[in-house]
């Protein structure tokens, strides 16, 4: 996490110092560019630091290691459900709310429906609940 950690917290000063050299260029007349900038550069701090602190907390992982193999990342990197069916409603409710934009707000609202209820069920999909066997 070394990598990104100092990825993430160089970028903050830059973002910085080009909105300010943006405000002067533009006179200060465009708000969202001198305002954006900045920001970005503060949404990029916050990832740096929460990079920062997780790689506090955790074991170095095998990419941090100069001299590491290929062989040393081998291994489970997490639970994946390959037969799932809720990432497909989700796409459709995503679907669904893109075209609410274009065609009326009630479309959105339908995706958004949609969308919470397939979040809810990916959410939940190995959960068997208290009086499980």
């Amino acid at each position: 996490m070394k990598t990104e950690t100092k990825l993430f917290l160089y970028l903050a000063p830059f973002f910085v110092v080009v909105g300010v050299i943006y405000g002067f260029v533009t006179g200060w007349g465009e708000p969202v560019g001198f305002l954006g900038m900045p920001l970005l550069g503060g949404l990029v701090a916050m990832v740096g630091a929460y990079l920062a602190l997780t790689a506090r907390r955790i074991d170095p992982r095998p990419e941090d290691d100069e001299h590491g193999e290929i062989a040393d990342g081998a291994g489970d990197q997490g639970v994946y459900a390959p037969w799932s069916w809720w990432p497909l409603v989700i796409g459709a409710a995503a679907a669904l709310a893109f075209l609410g934009l274009a065609v009326g707000w009630w479309v959105l609202y339908l995706g958004f429906v949609l969308g919470v209820i397939g979040l809810v069920g990916w959410v939940f999909e190995f959960s068997r609940g208290q009086h499980a066997h």
